[in-house]
């Protein structure tokens, strides 16, 4: 507080009062202070300035008084933190005192409970060792008796299994008889001095057995080793197959009989009337030919045309020369500047063709132009590489026979799978036959070797060929002697010969449109009509004519009409009964859709589309 006089000094003068407001504000209006320095010196008398050292004073004294305080209270507080610690410490020094006694505790607690628990697992060892020691006696004992069973097992199977390899050996040795037998039936004999003599019946009855032989091992195969009773009905077959041979033999020693009692009457006659006998002898020939020609329509063929088999050949004997063309690159393995053109070639040719798809007609065509670009000379992009055939001068023959090779494994493959691919892989081969036609004829050198029903052709088993390489010859993969499967094989078949009912009816749409077809309808009516002159096949006929009329025959159906529709009810009438007659009752299935498929389309009077057919559209896309 002021002291009183200073109080009552201030309330007399207001000039006081305007300096103290000054003072107290905090030298708010410092810059008016100091312009009117000389007027507030004049007004303000000399006790305002004693009022000020007073001020002055009192705020220095509590300045003081605050700063001592404040000394004292830090230390008090420094005492105080130094109580707090060193109490802190004592209480730390017997928490760390009292924590080691209870972990001396503890450890002797844990130490006597360990030496207790040594001692009892000791004893408990003692009598698992004892027990382990029993148990592994029985245990031996149980093992010597289960290593004698499996011995005995062993034994078992080995004497199973070379019964039944030595009865698969047996009914691959019937086969081979059978087979070598029926070779001995010529459908087309014709004795010049027989006319009466047919051999059709028991042809047909031959390849009846055949095929009923080749079912019986093919079931067998699929299921194992075959049974006591699966050779008996083989020796039956073969027996009957024997017997067959012997009742033809017999029927033509009768007809040389008849022959000879005939000649003897016609010396006689010659005796009488000379005359006569040079008439008959210039007459006989005749009714023997036209006999001969009546017999050989009832039955049917069993091997191909010759006309069709010199295609055939003429076809193998140009991809064989076509190979011997390019053995330079073939035979490079010393040579990795050659071995990297092959490579290269080799990928141009076949990786386009894998790429063929439904996705869309722009992406097809830019497969085709990069595969006729690779074929015409000009250089395209493979793998991020440049590739041309005139890197090598036999590239191009190279180029040719993978790339047909590579379109016939896509039937193989592919279209076996998924069946609507045939189209758009017939289309580009068939674009591609039309502008190269070297590649036509290759895809079916390739075709025809690894399905020959395609021809058709059925190969017949020559003395000296191995079941192995005959198999092989009939269209069958063989891996270390053994067979694949019948399910398999039909579909790998079944692929090859739909990619080529695709091709025939087939042309691609931004080629020549005034020209001919490479190999079209024509070609598919001359293998359905020599599929139909043949005898057929249990299982492999019944499954091609399905495919090859469920893709290709609408597009015969429009061609031939009338002829067509001739065609189908000579199927339904007189061959469907033929594969009836030597299908087993495993081998239906292809059968009845086949059937099924016959009836639908008589009925309707139509061939439907073959699904997965390439529409207009497809080329917009």
């Amino acid at each position: 507080d002021l002291p009183g006089f200073l109080h009552e000094w201030l309330m007399q003068y207001s000039v006081t009062d305007f300096a103290y407001t000054l003072i107290t504000q905090g030298n708010e209006d410092l810059s008016l202070l100091e312009m009117d320095q000389e007027v507030f010196s004049a007004v303000l008398p000399s006790k305002v300035t004693e009022v000020e050292g007073c001020i002055r004073m009192y705020e220095e004294m509590h300045r003081l008084k605050g700063k001592e305080g404040l000394r004292q209270r830090q230390e008090q507080q420094e005492q105080m933190v130094r109580a707090v610690y060193d109490l802190a410490s004592e209480q730390l020094k017997r928490f760390d005192e009292l924590k080691e006694l209870k972990q001396h505790q503890e450890f002797q607690d844990l130490q006597e409970v360990m030496e207790k628990s040594s001692k009892e697992a000791q004893g408990q060892q003692e009598k698992l060792k004892e027990e382990h020691r029993h148990r592994a006696k029985v245990l031996n004992l149980k093992l010597r008796e289960a290593e004698q069973q499996r011995q005995r097992q062993e034994e078992l199977e080995r004497l199973r299994k070379e019964e039944g390899q030595e009865r698969l050996r047996r009914l691959y040795s019937i086969q081979e008889e059978v087979l070598q037998l029926n070779q001995q039936i010529d459908p087309n004999y014709r004795h010049k001095d027989l006319p009466r003599i047919d051999l059709s019946a028991y042809s047909n009855r031959g390849n009846q057995i055949c095929g009923l032989v080749s079912g019986l091992i093919r079931t067998t195969s699929e299921r194992g080793f075959p049974t006591q009773v699966d050779v008996a009905n083989t020796e039956r077959a073969l027996q009957e197959m024997r017997g067959l041979i012997s009742s033809m033999q017999q029927e033509i020693a009768a007809a040389v009989e008849e022959k000879r009692r005939r000649d003897e009457e016609e010396e006689r006659q010659k005796q009488k009337e000379l005359l006569k006998k040079e008439q008959m002898k210039a007459q006989t020939p005749a009714p023997a030919q036209q006999s001969g020609g009546k017999q050989q329509k009832e039955g049917l063929q069993v091997k191909a045309e010759e006309s069709t088999m010199q295609w055939y050949q003429q076809l193998q004997d140009a991809a064989e020369q076509c190979v011997a063309s390019f053995s330079g690159i073939s035979n490079c393995k010393d040579n990795n500047e050659v071995k990297k053109i092959k490579t290269d070639l080799q990928k141009a040719a076949t990786i386009p063709v894998s790429q063929i798809s439904r996705i869309a007609g722009s992406q097809l065509r830019e497969i085709f132009d990069k595969i006729n670009n690779l074929l015409s000379g000009k250089s395209v992009q493979s793998g991020g590489r440049t590739v041309s055939v005139t890197q090598h001068p036999q590239g191009l023959d190279f180029v040719y026979y993978k790339l047909a090779e590579k379109f016939v494994n896509q039937g193989e493959e592919e279209v076996a799978s998924h069946r609507d691919a045939a189209f758009p892989i017939a289309v580009v081969a068939s674009g591609i036959w039309e502008i190269h036609p070297r590649v036509g004829d290759l895809f079916l050198a390739h075709l025809h070797k690894k399905c020959p029903y395609s021809v058709p052709f059925y190969p017949a088993l020559k003395e000296g060929t191995s079941m192995e390489e005959y198999q092989r010859m009939l269209g069958y993969q063989v891996k270390d002697s053994k067979m694949e499967e019948q399910d398999h094989f039909l579909k790998r078949m079944s692929g090859m010969i739909r990619l080529y009912a695709a091709i025939i009816q087939l042309r691609w749409p931004y080629g020549n449109k005034h020209g001919t077809h490479p190999h079209g309808l024509n070609h598919g009516w001359r293998w359905l009509a020599q599929m139909l002159n043949m005898e057929p096949l249990a299982d492999v006929t019944a499954t091609l004519l399905f495919d090859f009329l469920e893709v290709c025959g609408n597009a015969l159906m429009k061609q031939y009409q009338v002829q067509f529709w001739k065609m189908m009810l000579l199927i339904r009438e007189d061959y469907f009964p033929r594969i009836e007659a030597i299908t087993s009752s495993g081998q239906m299935g292809s059968l009845m859709r086949f059937k099924q498929f016959l009836e639908e389309c008589l009925q309707q009077k139509e061939i439907p589309l073959p699904k997965g057919a390439l529409q207009s559209s497809f080329w917009r896309s």
